[in-house]
């Protein structure tokens, strides 16, 4: 609670209820609360009381302290005192002056409980003369208190799934190189039994003896000839290494039977290829042999600015130029995994056999219903228990029931393996929104970036927090109960109207939102026909309705719909 700030100034008007013996009675005209009714905001109820002491009400010698009260069924909690004095008193107290009387101004927080939904405000005194004891009687100055945001709690929010990363079908792709001698285009034994040929070969094989899992996409030739010497020569000798090596690539289809189309290319001189080796390498002069191909970009001029170099160029000859004498195969292809239904086979008939990835894609994608999807979360949990997916996603599904405490346990176990991780810290924070527990919740929905419903909760927070606005941008286009509730809060009642309308499974808080919404927008049959949904629904809202400050134009019609 904030300490109260005081504003004094003399009052112009004011009946004098006071005698020249004792303190007179004060009335509720000596009071105005904002707002009226109360509202709760982050959890807190907020007052401001401004009060009026009567021209020659606060005698010389009078002590009087003022302290708000909220009463409701079963209890009353008490705000922050202030104290007042006469001209003649000796304390800490602000003092009144006895001729001119004064105004002051009391800020006061209560804690929301819900009991207080059905509450009147007080102002309680307590006051002396002297040392002799007044008896001021306490005035109502206030009514009620408007919760709408409480209904936060009724709220279903989404909790945040772990993704699986499977693909079914994944890109490869094998690479083969092939080099020459200066000048020459014939294939050496020793370049073809090299290891990236052989390999290449391997592929090759593999994807012609597994059809149903390996497709073959397209293989490629790319041939080159160094940068250096004559253009027409260099383009001459390209083109033959390009078929030298496409006629290699054809005669080993050949000898597995395969059938493939072959996309050849080349490439006169290789300058790109000679400025990344340049760029890798440790030449002494490589900035400046960089600048040269920036500054010139007529090959022979290129070279022959290069060739100028003269000791750096011998280097040149010797690492930069035979590794650029070559030709390039690539076999690109795709590795095609199980079909779902392949995928939910395998599992009904041994799981151990799926990938973790190939179980996770089953929980979330695959699953029939909830109950399904926990048999798939369970046996990822038995056979990869170092992956926090699983019992991140379980509690998902017991937040989803409701089930609080089971949704905590997962979740701990979760963290335990991966405590960054953004979905078991946007669980975390969803639970912590509905313990009421906002620190807790900042600090977890700060490691929550990335999860598929962080906007959500980071909405539900602010709602949470009383930052209305903000929450309705945070759920912006969301349709749930708790992004039409940011919008009537905010006032966006267009919003909150087309965010209601389009919420698949509707509940009974969807159904009392719209009562509340149709009270703030004066449409008096809309308010009946939601309520009494609403109540149909869930019997324990006939309750709250009738105690709902929201629909105080409409006491009556509310009434009759609980009898």
């Amino acid at each position: 609670m904030k300490t109260s700030k005081f504003l004094f100034v003399a009052a112009t008007s004011a009946i004098v209820l006071s005698s020249c013996s004792k303190l007179g009675n004060l009335s509720s005209e000596n009071f105005t609360v904002t707002p009226t009714p109360l509202e709760v905001i982050g959890g807190e109820v907020p007052a401001t009381i401004n009060g009026t002491f009567p021209v020659k009400y606060m005698k010389k010698k009078a002590v009087v302290t003022v302290t708000p009260v909220l009463k409701y069924e079963g209890g009353e909690t008490a705000g922050q005192s202030a104290t007042f004095q006469g001209e003649k008193v000796e304390g800490n107290g602000t003092t009144i002056q006895y001729k001119v009387g004064g105004v002051y101004t009391m800020k006061n927080t209560f804690a929301y409980t819900e009991p207080m939904l059905n509450s009147e405000l007080y102002a309680r005194f307590d006051a002396k003369l002297g040392k002799k004891v007044v008896s001021i009687p306490e005035v109502k100055i206030g009514y009620g208190v408007v919760a709408t945001s409480q209904l936060l709690n009724r709220c279903i929010i989404n909790g945040s799934t772990a993704p699986d990363a499977f693909q079914r079908i994944i890109a490869q792709k094998q690479e083969a190189s092939i080099k020459f001698l200066i000048n020459q285009a014939n294939l050496r034994t020793s370049e073809l039994n090299n290891v990236s040929i052989k390999d290449l070969g391997n592929i090759l094989r593999e994807i012609n003896d597994n059809e149903e899992t390996r497709a073959l996409q397209n293989i490629e030739v790319s041939a080159y000839a160094s940068p250096d010497g004559k253009y027409d020569f260099n383009e001459k000798l390209a083109e033959k290494r390009q078929d030298a090596s496409a006629d290699y690539l054809k005669g080993e289809l050949k000898k597995i039977q395969m059938n493939a189309n072959i996309d050849t290319k080349f490439t006169a001189e290789d300058w790109e290829g000679f400025r990344e080796l340049i760029s890798r390498s440790n030449l002494q002069d490589k900035d400046v042999i960089l600048r040269v191909l920036s500054m010139y970009q007529d090959p022979e001029e290129r070279e022959q600015q290069i060739r100028n170099m003269s000791e750096v160029f011998t280097d040149i000859k010797e690492s930069i130029l035979p590794e650029l004498r070559r030709a390039r195969l690539i076999v690109n292809y795709e590795i095609i995994g199980r079909s779902d239904e392949q995928i939910v086979a395998q599992f009904n008939s041994d799981p151990s056999k799926l990938s973790v990835e190939e179980l996770v894609y089953g929980a979330n994608k695959l699953a029939s219903d909830e109950a399904t999807r926990q048999q798939w979360n369970e046996a990822i949990a038995r056979q990869y228990p170092s992956d926090y997916r699983a019992l991140n996603n379980m509690a998902q599904q017991a937040i989803a029931n409701g089930q609080t405490e089971v949704a905590q346990s997962y979740l701990k176990r979760a963290s335990s393996i991966n405590k960054n991780a953004p979905e078991v810290n946007t669980n975390l924070a969803l639970l912590a929104i509905k313990d009421g527990d906002i620190a807790a919740a900042e600090n977890y929905l700060a490691k929550g970036s990335g999860s598929e419903t962080f906007k959500e909760v980071l909405g539900n927070l602010n709602i949470a927090k009383g930052n209305y606005t903000q929450a309705a941008s945070d759920l912006a286009g969301v349709k749930s109960n708790s992004a039409a509730l940011a919008q009537i809060l905010a006032k966006d009642y267009t919003s909150a109207k087309n965010t209601l309308a389009n919420i698949k499974n509707g509940d009974a808080i969807t159904s009392y939102l719209q009562a509340v919404l149709a009270a703030r927008t004066g449409d008096a049959s809309t308010v009946t026909s939601a309520l009494a949904k609403a109540i149909k629904q869930d019997a324990s809202l006939a309750k709250r309705a009738v105690n709902d400050c929201e629909f105080e134009k409409y006491a009556s019609a509310v009434k009759s719909l609980v009898k």
